[in-house]
């Protein structure tokens, strides 16, 4: 039986030791003890202590106390009765410090002068027994209650009181952790609040893709909608689009051998035969695709590609009618189609103009789609009336005042990329279609009202659309004139991670076409510094800051230049990015290395052409300190940088 039980003191009472008590009746045999037994045994010890020590006196008689004789206590005393003296005793005032301050106030308080109570003899004590005192009942235990205790809280946010444990002994340590279940403290207790449940490692992976992805890529249904579908059941491809939403998502978290798992089993149901070709299958493969492009993997992605776009011409995603007819209604989903086709558009553009190795397939086919909405109003599912780019394009003259939304201007910008990459090679820098394309983009850009200028919202968030529709501009105007200027790109020929090497001549003086290239690289470099985090920007950024890079690290390799400082910081914002989103894309971190190892190399060849008295002609004594400050600090911040990554991995 429990010890601690409410039942203990009526089984075999135990000594101190922990052997049976034994009766005094019955010598040999070992008796239960009842309170008249436990009485007994406790008076015959007091008896026995009292023979063994003489009795002690409280008070002595006046006569004895008068002589300082030592009085026995008798009445009378045998020193009154021998010298026939009156003996009287009167109570000692020994201790005594005046009446009492607030007795009324503390009516049950007693005064020095009275008795002591009785209490328990010393071997009774709970203490030294291991058990609760048999007269003395155990105090009742007061619960919990948060309804009285808490008034401003509500009691559905605490557990149900419980109820009191019969008995629990009092010498049990009141601290004990309370959910100890043998701990039996003499405090109220509560369960603990309720923790929100864990996510698994797939739910950590959908809410990681619209956290950090979908703004960059809004062609998906948005969450709420998405979550509304699945519940549904209704669109049997719709899983697939899930599996490529895991797959984008793990890209962000630490997820280890299950990214891997994630890839494959989204290309699998991608190519099962049972999956049919429809929008969503067009969604995932497209999902897919930016993800390994991001990954080093663009022979992957380009196979992926050519599927993807031959799937959406099939299905006719590229018709004004698909999303009506596949939209069944609703006009979320009608949106979600025309952004998917658009989405494809943009995306081709871009894989194109920066890897250099399609071409743009999806330019030359023939699309009346819907134009999208802001993104505000597809979140919300406030889905306007559809706008179409004939009337995008007659704007100007049509006189209608009407804004157009940031995808709009976004698939503009990739149109002018096309019609770019359909120009034929320029053999000289005063080819009429070099003025054409630069007409393009000039009227682009000056054309753009004022809500669309910058990449900041009116709530200063940020506008992905437009900063992607501005950064493929600018990435535009360097192809278009690079080519053309006088910035030497054999130093850099070894950045190559988003497209090959293209040689550019050096000349003597900067041209038009070197000013409109350097003014471009400066605009990319200062995206960099837009106050939002670089991972909330696409990856396709990457290739547009190397190509900015390139093109400050051709200038800085010249013998001299007059803003020199003014390029390092540009040099060092574009190198901190490409670092920053190298956390989450392979292909960030293999430019990111391409671009410093060429730093690097520049300054080498800076620092010996300094070792020659005739490079400091012309240069004034702080001139030259300054020159070689800036280097120093340049190469401290990339060898640092270099030194932090290598420590991370």
């Amino acid at each position: 039986m429990d010890p601690f039980s409410r039942d203990a003191p009526h089984s075999s009472a135990a000594s101190s030791n922990g052997s049976p008590t034994v009766s005094s009746e019955s010598p040999g045999t070992a008796t239960s003890s009842t309170p008249s037994t436990l009485s007994a045994t406790s008076d015959v010890r007091l008896s026995q202590s009292s023979a063994a020590q003489p009795p002690s006196v409280p008070a002595a008689c006046l006569a004895c106390r008068s002589k300082h004789l030592k009085c026995d206590g008798l009445t009378p005393c045998s020193r009154c009765s021998s010298s026939n003296c009156e003996c009287v005793y009167i109570a000692s005032r020994r201790g005594y410090k005046g009446p009492r301050r607030n007795t009324a106030q503390n009516p049950n308080k007693r005064h020095a002068s009275s008795s002591p109570p009785y209490s328990e003899p010393a071997d009774s004590c709970p203490m030294l027994l291991g058990r609760a005192p048999v007269s003395i009942p155990p105090p009742a235990v007061h619960v919990f209650n948060p309804t009285i205790a808490l008034p401003e809280q509500s009691p559905v946010s605490y557990a149900t009181t419980t109820p009191a444990q019969p008995n629990p002994p009092l010498y049990r340590n009141p601290f004990a952790p309370v959910l100890d279940p043998n701990a039996m403290a003499l405090t109220a207790t509560t369960a603990p609040p309720t923790q929100a449940p864990v996510l698994s490692l797939a739910e950590r992976c959908f809410d990681t893709f619209y956290h950090f992805f979908h703004a960059g890529h809004p062609f998906v249904l948005p969450k709420e909608f998405f979550v509304r579908l699945l519940k549904d059941n209704s669109a049997p491809n719709v899983n697939v689009v899930l599996a490529a939403m895991r797959y984008i998502g793990s890209l962000y978290l630490d997820a280890g051998p299950a990214r891997a798992t994630y890839l494959d089993e989204a290309i699998r149901l991608c190519y099962l035969s049972s999956t049919a070709k429809d929008g969503y299958l067009i969604q995932a493969l497209l999902l897919i695709i930016i993800g390994l492009d991001g990954s080093c993997e663009q022979e992957r992605a380009r196979e992926l590609l050519a599927d993807c776009e031959r799937f959406a011409i099939e299905i006719d995603l590229n018709k004004r009618e698909f999303a009506s007819i596949r939209g069944h209604g609703n006009s979320v989903l009608e949106e979600s189609w025309r952004r998917t086709w658009w989405e494809l558009y943009v995306c081709d553009g871009m894989i194109a103009g920066v890897h250099r190795v399609t071409n743009f397939l999806l330019f030359d086919i023939s699309a009346d789609v819907g134009l999208p909405c802001e993104e505000h109003q597809y979140l919300t599912g406030r889905i306007p009336p559809t706008a179409y780019m004939e009337d995008f394009d007659d704007q100007i003259f049509s006189g209608e005042d009407r804004e157009f939304s940031s995808f709009a201007y976004r698939i503009a910008a990739a149109r002018n990329l096309g019609r770019f990459m359909r120009m034929p090679n320029l053999m000289f820098p005063d080819d009429e279609n070099v003025a054409r394309v630069e007409a393009l983009l000039t009227n682009w850009k000056i054309h753009l009202p004022e809500s669309k200028r910058d990449d900041l919202g009116k709530n200063c968030q940020l506008d992905e659309m437009m900063f992607q529709a501005h950064f493929i501009t600018h990435a535009c105007t360097i192809m278009l004139h690079q080519p053309l200027s006088q910035l030497d790109s054999s130093p850099v020929q070894a950045v190559t991670s988003c497209a090959p090497h293209r040689p550019v001549p050096a000349g003597d003086n900067f041209n038009a076409h070197t000013q409109h290239t350097i003014m471009a690289a400066c605009e990319i470099s200062k995206m960099v510094t837009q106050p939002v985090p670089i991972l909330s920007h696409t990856h396709f950024f990457t290739c547009v800051v190397t190509l900015s890079s390139i093109v400050h690290l051709s200038k800085w390799a010249l013998y001299f230049i007059d803003n020199e400082e003014d390029l390092r910081q540009q040099i060092r914002l574009n190198i901190g990015a490409l670092n920053k989103i190298s956390k989450v894309w392979k292909a960030a971190n293999t430019a990111w290395g391409q671009v410093r190892g060429v730093a690097q190399e520049i300054y080498r060849e800076k620092k010996a052409q300094q070792i020659s008295p005739t490079f400091w002609v012309g240069f004034t004594q702080e001139q030259m300190i300054s020159n070689i400050n800036a280097d120093e600090g340049i190469m401290s911040e990339f060898n640092s940088v270099l030194t932090q990554v290598t420590q991370g991995q």
